[in-house]
């Protein structure tokens, strides 16, 4: 195999038959060295092919972008004290309804630091529905709730910022 991606995908698509009317034809080229692909081209083709990567974590590669937007990292929201108002943004994994919660949805939100759990309330489901419901990327505010080892966003917001991962494929597990 060739050391790196590009390489592979470009050497394995010389690996077809020669036509008969061609197979005696002297063929002199230099070998072509491509490039090695830049880290957010290998974390698209490792979810593309994979639903996951050994790279960067996706959100890493657009951290830049959240921290101007003033979303604060499952790290920096950690040891905050309870009551204060927060924005956060991260990767759906987990979205949860389950019938013994009064209506309550439950999603956990991962960035390149950890995860963060959000409690979405009935009435902020039903007016932003499309936005919690099928984001990928998903941006919230709320207040952070820490009562001993819980940690919560109780979301008062959410916004879909899906575009932002661009062809990034990243399935969340929904239950209901």
């Amino acid at each position: 195999m060739s050391g790196q991606r590009r390489q592979q995908v470009w050497d394995a698509a010389g690996w077809t038959c020669t036509p008969e009317l061609q197979r005696d034809a002297r063929i002199e080229e230099d070998y072509l060295a491509l490039d090695t692909a830049p880290e957010e081209e290998e974390v698209l083709w490792d979810h593309a092919a994979l639903g996951i990567s050994l790279r960067s974590h996706p959100l890493a590669l657009i951290r830049g972008q959240l921290a101007e937007l003033k979303f604060s990292t499952a790290a920096d929201l950690h040891d905050l004290p309870d009551g204060r108002a927060e924005r956060h943004a991260g990767l759906v994994t987990v979205r949860q309804q389950p019938e013994t919660a009064s209506g309550v949805t439950f999603i956990s939100l991962e960035d390149e630091t950890g995860d963060v759990q959000l409690v979405v309330w009935r009435d902020v489901l039903e007016r932003q529905r499309p936005d919690i419901l099928g984001a990928k990327l998903l941006a919230v505010k709320g207040r952070w709730q820490r009562e001993g080892e819980v940690r919560n966003i109780i979301v008062t917001f959410a916004k879909d910022l899906t575009p932002m991962l661009g062809s990034l494929s990243t399935p969340s597990r929904d239950f209901h």
